[in-house]
């Protein structure tokens, strides 16, 4: 009787060679070797699909293919390609795991250990699904993009048909709760963006100061960066051609403007590369032929709408006019850009220097420095002097303004916390200004 209760077990063993739990195993290892796979295609299919540049598309439309057809469709709707790409993955990844769990609790007994079974699960799950289902088809897709993408055309295709429902509610959603966060984004001003910046201090460098020269670059005038009359080197229209080489090679300037009388009837805009063809005639070259039109901007133009209007006409220099209609100077292109960039110099560029450093706290400027240029000296953000500066766009206007005359040599003033020391002046200018930062904020700037 006990040899005959033995006989099935015994056939079963002989003629199938397994036990039941043991074809569920095997079963079970197949199934999660073909659900790493595909999680592999699609990992690796996300990569490849929004890998593809425009030479790639372009090869794709010349091909004419089925396969790359379903791809530039696919590359059309983006959001509902991924959406489709990440909901087959996530799917596939919950079988991985759940399968894993079920032949881990098959082939080991962790009852009396079950934290450490746990544990142990979890790192070689993730693992598994890190290494294959991630990073190598990854990595393999971001070299061989192209060809990886036309492997998957068809698969994704059945996908997007049989997720599309899926898909089109979490793109939907998407939209919405995205939409809904940009009505309630409030604006960023100026001034945090400058906060944020100064958060920053110390690790930007030459970023930062970039970054805030754009930040205040829509909020500076044409008159604060301007080269002033006094320092233009122009032409006068009845000057001789031999006379116009000289001052156009002494000069070193591409552009030089022309006036008619005084600087403030100015009638062109003479171009060095328009005179070098001419460079052997004689004296009496009519070279005022060769003259452009000027373009006319007044001191309060700010200079960002004068970029937009440099690129527009495709010029690089304005003459700028006060509102009598005087000319008060010129600003070129070079100008502007160091707003943002800093100095700007080329090899045939002489450095003078507006200013000279004494010491820490003490400089001596040049009257005609501009005062957004003294403001950078110090790294000023603001403008400390605008309830006194009137219309003075440089540092010797500045004193005019807070004295009412030309003080004399050694004349001393004292505003906030700066002392101003004339250096040198004459009975039409003042030259020279020794400028000290008073100790205690010095200190505090420091700190």
């Amino acid at each position: 009787m006990g040899s005959e209760l033995s006989f099935p077990h015994v056939l079963s063993l002989g003629a199938v060679g397994l036990s039941a739990p043991g074809i569920k195993v095997i079963s079970g290892f197949i199934i999660l070797i073909i659900l790493l796979m595909l999680s592999a295609c699609m990992s690796g299919s996300e990569v490849a699909l929004f890998s593809l540049g425009p030479q790639d598309i372009k090869k794709m439309k010349s091909a004419k293919s089925r396969r790359s057809s379903i791809i530039l469709n696919f590359l059309n709707k983006p959001e509902e390609l991924l959406s489709t790409i990440l909901v087959a993955n996530n799917l596939i990844n919950v079988g991985i795991v759940i399968l894993s769990a079920f032949l881990s609790g098959m082939l080991f007994d962790f009852s009396e250990h079950p934290l450490t079974g746990f544990l142990i699960e979890v790192v070689a799950i993730t693992f598994m699904i890190l290494l294959f289902g991630e990073i190598l088809p990854k990595v393999y897709a971001t070299r061989n993009h192209y060809s990886f993408s036309l492997f998957m055309a068809y698969p994704l295709l059945v996908l997007w048909k049989i997720l599309r429902p899926a898909t089109l509610i979490l793109t939907s959603t998407t939209r919405f709760l995205k939409e809904k966060k940009f009505r309630k984004r409030h604006s960023i001003s100026m001034e945090d963006i400058s906060d944020a910046l100064e958060l920053t201090s110390g690790k930007l460098d030459e970023e930062e100061k970039i970054l805030k020269g754009i930040v205040k670059f829509g909020n500076i005038n044409v008159s604060a960066i301007m080269c002033p009359r006094v320092d233009v080197t122009a032409l006068d229209i009845k000057t001789g051609f031999s006379e116009v080489i000289r001052i156009i090679n002494e000069s070193g300037f591409s552009r030089i403007p022309v006036y008619s009388g005084t600087f403030d009837n100015v009638t062109g805009i003479l171009y060095a590369k328009d005179v070098l063809p001419y460079s052997g005639y004689p004296d009496s070259f009519k070279w005022q032929s060769l003259l452009r039109p000027p373009y006319f901007v007044p001191e309060t133009k700010k200079i960002d709408e004068l970029l937009k209007e440099f690129q527009l006409k495709k010029i690089h220099m304005a003459i700028v006019i006060d509102e009598y209609g005087g000319t008060s100077g010129i600003v070129t292109l070079e100008d502007i850009l160091e707003e943002i960039v800093g100095e700007i110099t080329d090899e045939s560029d002489e450095t003078v220097p507006l200013y000279k450093k004494v010491d820490d706290h003490t400089y001596i400027f040049e009257g005609k420095i501009l005062l957004n240029d003294f403001y950078k000296v110090f790294e000023i953000e603001d403008d400390p002097f605008s309830e006194i500066r009137g219309d003075s766009e440089t540092l010797a206007g500045l004193i005019l303004e807070m004295t009412g005359e030309i003080p004399p040599k050694n004349k001393e003033i004292n505003y906030g916390k700066f002392t101003f020391i004339v250096e040198a002046s004459d009975k039409r200018r003042i030259k020279e200004i020794r400028v000290i930062l008073k100790k205690d904020n010095f200190e505090k700037k420091k700190d």
